[in-house]
C-alpha cells in the first residue's frame, strides 16, 4: 500500500469515528432489546436493514462535516524546491525520514457523504418494502436525517454552534434505540423513556470529555464546541452534573416501575462515573491529564 492510499485511509478511519460508530451499534441493540424483553419477535433482516441505514447516517454526518471543514486545496499545487546542498553526516544514515501527511482533496469525503446516503436511502426503502416504516418511525427518521443534516451543513452547522454535542447525543443515544424498537414493534413504550434519558445525559457527558483534549486547538481554529462555548470550567462542572444526573433519574425509572434488570447493567458502571468525576476534578486542580483513561 503506497503513501496516499495510507493516507486516505487514516483519515477516513479518523473521519468515520469507530467509538462513536460502535455506540451506535449499542444503542441501536438497545432499543431491539427492549423489544424483545416486551415480548416481540425480533426479525432480523429488519434489524440489520435498520441498523445498517443509521450507520450509514453516521458516516454521511462525519464525512459532511470533515468536507466543510477543509479548506479547497489549488488546483495545482507548487513544486517544493530540494533543500540545500550539505555536508553528510554518519548518524543521518540511521534515522528513518519523517513521514509527512499528504493532504486529502475535500471532495473524497463528500463522495463518501454521498455514497453513504445513498446505501441508507436504499436501506429505507427496503423498510418501507417490508411494511416496516410506520408513520412513527417515518417521522423519527426524517427527525434524524434533519438533525444530521443540520449539524454538518451551513449556514446552520450546529456542529459549531455550541450544540453539536447535545444533538449528536439526542440522535445516538435516544432516537437510534427508539427508531430500532419502532422498526420492530411500530409503536412506542415508556421503557424507552426511562432508559434512554439517563443514557443521552452520560454520552453527552463522554462527548465533553472528548472535546478536552483538543480544546485550546478548537479555540485557535474558531470551532465553537459546546466546551468552547462554556469554556473548560463550566464544561467540567456541566461534566459531572450530567453524570450525577444520569444516575439519579436512573434511580427514579427504578422506582417508576422500570424492571430493574434493565437498570442493573447500568448500575455497575457507578463507580466508572465516579472515577471520571474525580480526574475531570482533578484536571481543573491542575494535575496532569491522563487522556487514555479518559
Amino acid at each position: 500500500m503506497n503513501r496516499s492510499s495510507t493516507s486516505l485511509f487514516r483519515a477516513l478511519i479518523r473521519v468515520a469515528q469507530p467509538w462513536s460508530l460502535g455506540a451506535g451499534l449499542l444503542f441501536y441493540a438497545l432499543g431491539v432489546g427492549i423489544a424483545r424483553y416486551l415480548g416481540y419477535s425480533i426479525d432480523w433482516a429488519t434489524y440489520w436493514i435498520g441498523q445498517a441505514s443509521l450507520t450509514m447516517l453516521q458516516l454521511s454526518i462525519f464525512n459532511l462535516r470533515e468536507y466543510f471543514n477543509r479548506p479547497e486545496l489549488p488546483p495545482f499545487s507548487t513544486p517544493i524546491p530540494p533543500p540545500p546542498p550539505r555536508a553528510f553526516q554518519e548518524e543521518e544514515s540511521q534515522q528513518e525520514p519523517e513521514e509527512e501527511e499528504i493532504p486529502l482533496p475535500r471532495v473524497i469525503f463528500l463522495q463518501v457523504a454521498t455514497a453513504a446516503l445513498t446505501i441508507g436511502a436504499v436501506m429505507i426503502v427496503l423498510l418501507l418494502a417490508a411494511n416496516r416504516l410506520n408513520p412513527a418511525a417515518a417521522l423519527l427518521l426524517g427527525l434524524a436525517l434533519i438533525l444530521g443534516l443540520l449539524y454538518a451543513i451551513p449556514p446552520v452547522r450546529l456542529a459549531y454552534s455550541g450544540y453539536g454535542e447535545l444533538v449528536l447525543a439526542i440522535l445516538f443515544a435516544n432516537l437510534f434505540p427508539t427508531l430500532a424498537f419502532l422498526f420492530q414493534t411500530g409503536d412506542l413504550h415508556r421503557l424507552l423513556a426511562m432508559l434512554t434519558f439517563p443514557l443521552t445525559l452520560l454520552y453527552l457527558a463522554s462527548l465533553l470529555v472528548l472535546s478536552l483534549e483538543p480544546y485550546y486547538h478548537d479555540v485557535k481554529g474558531g470551532r465553537t464546541t459546546m466546551l468552547v462555548r462554556l469554556g473548560w470550567q463550566r464544561g467540567i462542572l456541566l461534566h459531572n452534573v450530567l453524570i450525577g444526573l444520569a444516575y439519579i433519574f436512573l434511580s427514579i425509572a427504578v422506582i417508576a416501575l422500570l424492571p430493574f434488570r434493565f437498570a442493573f447493567p447500568a448500575f455497575l458502571s457507578l463507580p466508572v462515573g465516579i472515577f471520571q468525576i474525580w480526574q475531570m476534578n482533578s484536571i481543573a486542580a491542575g494535575v496532569k491529564p491522563r487522556w487514555r483513561l479518559l
